[in-house]
């Protein structure tokens, strides 16, 4: 269903508020591993069987530890504690009988690997310990899912996905923000900046104030005046790259504004994350399948990392509609912006969803040439499902 989309558009409402959770937040370390598992189970289904076996892995909890940074230096006291939960194919029938599969070989590979991957101080046999509590798939799931081996996937969960474009002014500077912090540049420039970054944008009208918690290295901050030096860079940083990507904005920058100077409150960490002392994260609480947490656009709350890439219509349908929304904004002329929902039931063809909804807010006014080119997005973009898990497996799209 292709239909005129009839409002003021994100750029022109008063007050717009935009999240972004980056790498090192306990959040995005859940859904980091949660998809990293997952990704490590499906080309192990893949080697030995040529086919990705039924999982669910998307329900990981990272407690947070206790440290005890200072200037110049500090400790880690009790680690973090990281279990992953789910449902898993641990065995295999085959013609010469029973075949076990090591799922928790596989569950702790990937969890440490992932986080060596992504933290230069954060040492997961150190810093961390990491459980799993991983059981068989529901005896219906499976058997729906093999069903589906035979033909088109059958989805195995009723849930939906959302996807728009184009990205506002906030939305792009709050996802680039955080990706300029955490990138390899910057931590080579300023390497006290932890990889802990959280960064959340508001809007009103044309003025925009970005407040950001980043968490700092304490190993590489002596003292009080390096540690206000550190934050100064990260602010003069931020406002230039601020500058770049919305030059018609006045933009505040606020760094760390729970910080206590006269209390000796600061934050300071030994790994560059949060989660060494105290705070907790879980899959699915944190960025959406953009990269981001968009209150004031239709979003979905379904959680994209650990679920399967072949039958999770949560997962799937979330990174279709983008892909969809994205790819009809670029091609197609006179739209302003795009919304898409796709709904799906289980134990339906994923290439039959209840409903893919696609609202357009155009130019001008919506054509039936424009809805014409859009609907041949759609069928594009589903006919090539077994490319989007590809991508997936491969790590080749943004999920969070």
């Amino acid at each position: 269903m292709i239909s005129e989309y009839r409002w003021q558009g994100i750029e022109n409402i008063n007050v717009e508020i935009v999240e972004r959770k980056g790498v090192g937040h306990p959040d995005y370390i859940a859904d980091g591993i949660a998809e990293a598992v997952s990704r490590e189970l499906s080309r192990y289904y893949l080697k030995y069987y040529n086919v990705i076996l039924h999982h669910n892995v998307d329900k990981v909890l990272v407690v947070g530890g206790q440290s005890r940074p200072v200037f110049g230096g500090g400790k880690v006291l009790h680690p973090i504690y990281i279990i992953v939960s789910g449902r898993a194919t641990a065995y295999v029938q085959t013609s010469e009988g029973l075949d076990f599969i090591p799922i928790g070989t596989i569950t702790l590979k990937a969890a440490r690997e992932w986080i060596k991957d992504h933290f230069r101080y954060l040492n997961p046999d150190e810093h961390t310990i990491i459980d799993y509590k991983i059981g068989q798939g529901s005896i219906d799931l499976v058997t729906l899912f093999k069903l589906g081996l035979k033909s088109t996937p059958l989805a195995n969960d009723t849930s939906f996905g959302v996807g728009f474009a184009p990205l506002s002014n906030l939305e792009d500077m709050v996802l680039n923000i955080e990706r300029f912090l955490n990138s390899k540049e910057f931590k080579a420039k300023l390497p006290a900046v932890g990889e802990d970054i959280k960064v959340m944008g508001l809007r009103t009208n044309n003025k925009i104030k970005l407040t950001i918690a980043s968490a700092i290295v304490s190993k590489h901050v002596r003292d009080r005046d390096e540690y206000l030096n550190v934050k100064e860079e990260i602010k003069e940083a931020v406002l230039n790259q601020a500058v770049k990507i919305a030059p018609n904005y006045d933009v505040d920058v606020y760094i760390n504004v729970a910080d206590k100077p006269s209390e000796g409150i600061y934050y300071i960490t030994v790994t560059g994350t949060s989660a060494e002392h105290g705070d907790d994260g879980a899959t699915g609480r944190g960025n959406r399948v953009n990269g981001l947490i968009t209150p004031m656009r239709l979003m979905s709350l379904e959680a994209t990392a650990g679920k399967n890439p072949v039958s999770h219509v949560g997962k799937i349908y979330n990174v279709m509609a983008r892909f969809i929304a994205e790819k009809s904004y670029k091609e197609v002329k006179g739209i302003k912006e795009i919304y898409v929902s796709i709904l799906g039931q289980i134990g339906r063809p994923l290439d039959e969803p209840l409903i893919v909804d696609v609202k357009i807010m155009p130019e001008d006014k919506l054509t039936q040439n424009m809805a014409s080119e859009v609907h041949n997005i759609v069928d594009e973009v589903f006919n090539n499902i077994s490319r989007i898990t590809e991508m997936i497996i491969n790590g080749n799209i943004m999920l969070f």
